[in-house]
């Protein structure tokens, strides 16, 4: 007998099967870590089942995920990822994860998935990527200007990504959800001092401003050939 699992299915949405483990096979991505103030972090989280971790004294940790996606079930497609290091209000201090509270992306699907099957915040916007004189650009357009553009120069990668086992944190149909997922951090250190961070005008920019950017990150890490694993998420308990 076989032990491989059936894939679970979860649904369809615009006639695609909707299935789970979903397995992205191929994504470059860059992560960056940044010192920001706990008590205007904890203002961009919606309800209350949700606490931002302080790592100081008064001080919490912004990650912004920037991916391009290659090989994914729901599309080739890229997205920004705006949250904090956080966990369930009544959770002890051995639990970590994440809760995103903003989700650009630049396709409809996975932006109807996202909302759909676990309740992330994604929106469809014109987001761009590009690599040139040695730096990769990430940015988000509004009406044909720049509302968030982060660039950095690119690292070189040394050795194989490292796995990270973690949980997502997001409201569906109202209810506090997580989405355990694993995936890959590209080995490609990014020197902080060439990172490069523009803020226009709109409702993204300036939630960023009252976290204190644009400022260099704490960290900051690039990789390609990435891959994750997203299981089928569940309502966290009341």
């Amino acid at each position: 007998m076989s032990d491989t699992l059936e894939p679970l299915v979860w649904g369809e949405i615009d006639g695609q099967t909707i299935t789970f483990p979903m397995e992205v096979t191929d994504f470059d991505a860059a992560t960056f870590v940044f010192s920001v103030p706990a008590d205007a972090a904890q203002a961009l989280l919606p309800g209350a089942d949700f606490s931002v971790i302080p790592v100081a004294d008064g001080v919490a940790q912004l990650v912004v995920a920037l991916c391009d996606y290659h090989e994914n079930p729901w599309g080739d497609y890229l997205e920004i990822n705006l949250g904090f290091l956080a966990r369930p209000a009544s959770a002890g201090d051995e639990v970590l994860g994440s809760f995103v509270y903003r989700m650009p992306v630049d396709q409809a699907f996975t932006c109807k998935a996202g909302n759909d099957v676990m309740g992330f915040p994604k929106t469809v916007e014109d987001l761009r990527v590009e690599r040139r004189d040695g730096r990769v650009v990430f940015g988000m357009d509004v009406d044909g200007a720049t509302e968030l553009e982060i660039s950095f120069a690119e690292p070189a990668q040394d050795g194989e990504p490292s796995r990270v086992e973690t949980g997502s944190y997001s409201y569906l149909g109202g209810d506090a959800y997580e989405t355990p997922l694993s995936m890959d951090m590209g080995t490609g250190l990014i020197d902080v001092s060439t990172v490069e961070i523009v803020l226009g005008s709109g409702v993204v920019a300036d939630e960023l401003r009252t976290l204190g950017l644009p400022k260099a990150p704490d960290f900051g890490s690039w990789g390609t050939g990435l891959t994750a694993t997203f299981q089928l998420g569940t309502p966290l308990a009341g």
